[in-house]
């Protein structure tokens, strides 16, 4: 299924629910304790699929990056390919390979991301979060904008990983106060990653030359969002349909936007704001990454 026919069958119905009993190793992560100590919080770029196989600059910058970053007790990835009608959280022990696109190269289908899931984290993120009632899934399993950046960031895949899903028909706002109550996970050594794009125009990619100019527009979207970063204003982050005809031409979609929404959401006052990587793929895909806290 293509990212089209994608976002029409999710208006058809919710995802299938289940139950799973919690394996000797979910176990072992109910309990984690806090600690003064907080984990940093991410946003990355992934744009293509093909850059979970090639190497480039912003590949090779994510590499860089997981180095300098204790190594997380689990991973919760908000991915811009998990769009739902209502929230949902992942507790598969072992979550499924999705490859979520079509038409590109063979090898690219082949690639296997075998972390295991958290099914007590999972039930843990139920438990915190009350702007909503979020759901209990077993069917999901790690589409492409985790596995993409994750091969990359942690290539071993020894880190326990889960995803929390995007309710597609929900503001901004919406989910900028429901991730505001996912902050304790930071505390128990979890790294939260937003897995979008700053700017996302599938319709005008330059398929042809990952290195093509990129557009003014997005380059000026781009911009903005940095600043507004840089100053602390997340209300105008939140608001970035009111920036006219570039906000539309950025992002005629939401889906790819809001993991950096959640990635926001989880600052703390005071806590530095940096970016690992600055730059553009395709023409029209900002590959910005950004990491809050040290």
């Amino acid at each position: 299924m293509n990212r089209i026919e994608f976002l029409k069958a999710i208006g058809l119905g919710t995802l299938a629910m289940g139950t799973i009993k919690l394996s000797s190793f979910a176990k072992s992560l109910k309990e984690l304790p806090e600690s003064d100590e907080k984990m940093p919080v991410l946003f990355c770029g992934h744009g293509s699929p093909m850059n979970a196989i090639e190497d480039n600059d912003f590949t090779k910058s994510l590499g860089k990056l997981a180095a300098r970053i204790p190594t997380p007790k689990a991973i919760l990835c908000i991915s811009a390919h998990w769009l739902t009608r209502g929230t949902y959280v992942n507790g598969s022990v072992n979550p499924k390979m999705i490859y979520d696109f079509s038409g590109f190269p063979q090898e690219l289908y082949k690639v296997k991301y075998s972390s295991h899931g958290s099914p007590a984290l999972a039930k843990e993120v139920q438990s915190l979060v009350k702007k909503t009632e979020v759901k209990w899934d077993t069917d999901w399993g790690y589409d492409h904008g985790t596995w993409a950046i994750l091969r990359r960031l942690y290539p071993k895949a020894d880190i326990p990983l889960f995803q929390m899903s995007i309710d597609y028909y929900k503001p901004a706002q919406y989910h900028y106060d429901l991730a505001r109550e996912l902050a304790s996970l930071r505390k128990k050594g979890v790294l939260i990653i937003g897995s979008g794009n700053i700017t996302h125009n599938l319709s005008i990619f330059d398929f042809s030359d990952i290195n093509a100019k990129p557009f003014d527009w997005a380059v000026e979207f781009d911009e903005k969002i940095k600043d507004a970063l840089l100053d602390g204003n997340y209300q105008a982050l939140i608001d970035y349909r009111d920036w006219g005809k570039i906000s539309k031409l950025a992002h005629p979609t939401p889906d790819h936007y809001y993991p950096l929404i959640y990635s926001i959401a989880l600052r703390e006052k005071n806590e530095t704001i940096t970016f690992p990587y600055e730059g553009f793929h395709h023409a029209s895909a900002s590959m910005r990454c950004v990491r809050i806290g040290d």
